[in-house]
């Protein structure tokens, strides 16, 4: 069994209230699930929340939800506790702030997953395409070895390329990063892109550690597998989704839906 699961909270400090922020008439969750479920390899999807009023929209449209407790550090933590009550192999964390989510990314995970049994943890990688998005610390930047697995993920641009124009005077000004959109070609130079492909034993040995050093410096919790030894495979795909962290990425995700469906996209 392959499922989808979807960590949901209320109580978000930037954004309160986001899984439940409309778009073209649904909630945003809605929007998650329902791309979720157009993975040609996933068997389920279902929801991880701690609030009532996500429990209740999700089961309005006829959605699984399953209510966790309210103290879990972490979304991963979240959908653990679901996976500790569902049968399913392999689980595939989607954040529930994705909802432009492209069902091909998701497949890509569990065919990397069926792939390499000896693999517990999969997550997709695509291109940097910028200066901006290399020098952007919100932007999570990984390494990988020549198999693909990640040798480190950071906030800061990684690999360092000593010589290269872009890396000339680095650091560089915030508002040198902000105006500058030249782009990157030929770099090996990857940005994560926050979703995970877990086998069920690989999960559970995951969220039973305790946070690393190197996750509390950076605010990265995949470094708490690195860490420990346990490998992380990426797979690179061709995707750049909005990921919602305020009303104004809502209003981009909002255009980019209305667009899809007046050209019959939807």
């Amino acid at each position: 069994m392959k499922i989808v699961i979807i960590p949901a909270r209320y109580d978000s400090s930037r954004f309160p209230g986001k899984p439940l922020a409309l778009i073209n008439g649904k909630s945003m969750i809605w929007h998650v699930y329902h791309r979720s479920m157009k993975a040609r390899l996933i068997d389920a999807v279902w929801v991880a929340t701690d609030d009532e009023r996500i429990e209740k929209d999700v089961r309005g449209w006829g959605g699984k939800v399953m209510k966790t407790k309210r103290d879990h550090p972490s979304g991963t933590d979240r959908i653990a506790e679901v996976a500790s009550k569902v049968e399913a192999e392999i689980i595939i964390n989607v954040q529930g702030d994705e909802p432009l989510m492209d069902p091909k990314v998701i497949d890509a995970v569990v065919d990397a997953l069926i792939d390499n049994g000896d693999i517990g943890i999969v997550t997709p990688i695509t291109p940097i395409k910028s200066a901006k998005e290399l020098f952007d610390p919100s932007v999570v930047k990984v390494v990988r070895d020549k198999k693909g697995l990640a040798l480190y993920f950071s906030r800061a641009p990684v690999p360092f390329i000593r010589g290269h124009e872009f890396f000339t005077g680095f650091p560089v000004t915030n508002k040198a990063v902000k105006q500058d959109e030249r782009p990157i070609t030929n770099l090996p130079l990857f940005r994560h892109i926050g979703l995970y492909g877990y086998r069920r034993e690989a999960l559970l040995r995951f969220c039973s550690i305790p946070p690393s050093s190197l996750e509390k410096l950076e605010k990265l919790e995949q470094l708490r597998a690195l860490e420990n030894g346990i490998p992380i495979l990426t797979v690179v795909v061709d995707y750049e989704g909005i990921g919602v962290d305020s009303p104004q990425d809502l209003q981009k995700v909002r255009s980019v839906i209305r667009g899809n469906i007046f050209s019959g996209n939807q």
